[in-house]
């Protein structure tokens, strides 16, 4: 058996037809069975103002899956620090953590309400490395920082005239509360409920820039985006594993890597589970917000262009689809290419019982290699 754990990741997605309740229902149902598959961790992660997206809270969705299972990990992938507070963050995983000691894991990432950080020189072509890992160029999201509904989500998250907390500080503040050794400048200490003692932390970042930095720094383990970010993800782990310090928490570097799979009995199957990704993608970066997930027939209906294509071209070349076989030796690529401790990895398909088999076959082929 491979000694690289595989995990899930949840976006908490809503497919054409149903409803948040449903989707909620099914996320907590899929918690359970991955957990009977053999999954080390769960992990929920945080969108807003997205139709097709219900996983709006994860401290909320963490506490309905933790209180479902019994051993697997459930956490944060990520916390958006943009439009929170080190003490709100910190008091709602520390009373996760007081409720299910030793389970849960707090994920932090810089997004909410913020520009998309610059990057420095882009890719200008696709790379393909030995193995066949794609390494696409850079996706460009100043359209989608124009667009009014990134205005709105900024205004919502932030308010008109938000001056937010450094991403650093915030992150120091944050391991302060947790670990019980915060000062104020006044000289009062403050004490979280809970304090976060058997949390483990994570930073999750897309690129080489801040959060490679402030994980390193801290010795904290870091995520890799792989799935969301796939032109950047060497030099990010690469930027991480540069700053690491060892500390309390951590000794040496530890990286998990994220990847968008689809996995059925046949090729042909999966890829036909997987036809709706590109226009749900579309749909997010074009500004529109996440559709609800369309089923297969619907997706083929939707008008469709050479620029559409374009804008998605970075994701649907980076997504595993196939049979569990063919799936999991492109993920042992990626470990083997990016030295990854763990695998995350994250399946939409528009019906439930699809995607829950997704996740059953390939729990079954990675436990045999």
């Amino acid at each position: 058996m491979t000694a690289v754990p595989l995990s899930v990741l949840d976006l908490v997605h809503v497919s054409s037809g149903s409803n948040p309740r449903e989707a909620v229902r099914h996320s907590v149902d899929l918690a359970r069975r991955a957990e009977e598959f053999g999954y080390v961790r769960y992990w929920f992660a945080e969108h807003h103002l997205n139709p097709g997206v219900a996983g709006v809270s994860p401290a909320l969705t963490i506490a309905l899956a933790a209180a479902a299972t019994d051993e697997i990990r459930i956490g944060a992938a990520a916390v958006q620090m943009g439009h929170r507070s080190a003490l709100s963050t910190a008091e709602e995983f520390g009373l996760l953590d007081a409720a299910h000691p030793g389970r849960i894991d707090l994920g932090l990432g810089r997004s909410g309400g913020r520009p998309p950080a610059t990057q420095g020189p882009a890719r200008a072509h696709t790379e393909v490395l030995p193995g066949g890992l794609v390494l696409p160029p850079p996706f460009s999201f100043a359209r989608l920082a124009q667009s009014p509904r990134f205005a709105l989500q900024r205004d919502l998250l932030l308010g008109t005239d938000p001056t937010p907390q450094p991403y650093g500080e915030q992150v120091d503040d944050l391991l302060a509360l947790l670990d019980g050794s915060y000062r104020h400048p006044n000289g009062e200490e403050a004490h979280v409920t809970g304090e976060g003692a058997d949390l483990q932390i994570w930073i999750h970042g897309s690129s080489a820039g801040e959060s490679a930095a402030v994980a390193g720094r801290h010795g904290l383990r870091f995520g890799a985006n792989y799935h969301v970010a796939p032109a950047n993800v060497l030099e990010a782990i690469d930027a991480y594993r540069t700053h690491f310090r060892p500390s309390a928490r951590l000794t040496s570097p530890h990286v998990i890597v994220s990847a968008d799979v689809v996995v059925a009995e046949t090729d042909d199957a999966a890829r036909e589970l997987a036809s709706g990704y590109g226009p749900w993608v579309r749909s997010i970066r074009t500004g529109e917000g996440a559709i609800p997930y369309p089923t297969p027939q619907e997706a083929r209906a939707l008008p469709w262009s050479d620029s559409d294509s374009s804008l998605v071209s970075d994701r649907l070349a980076t997504q595993f689809v196939g049979t569990a076989t063919r799936v999991a030796d492109q993920l042992q690529v990626l470990q083997e290419a990016t030295g990854a401790d763990e695998l995350l990895v994250t399946t939409i398909t528009h019906d439930h019982d699809d995607r829950v088999r997704s996740f059953q076959l390939l729990a079954k082929e990675w436990q045999q290699r």
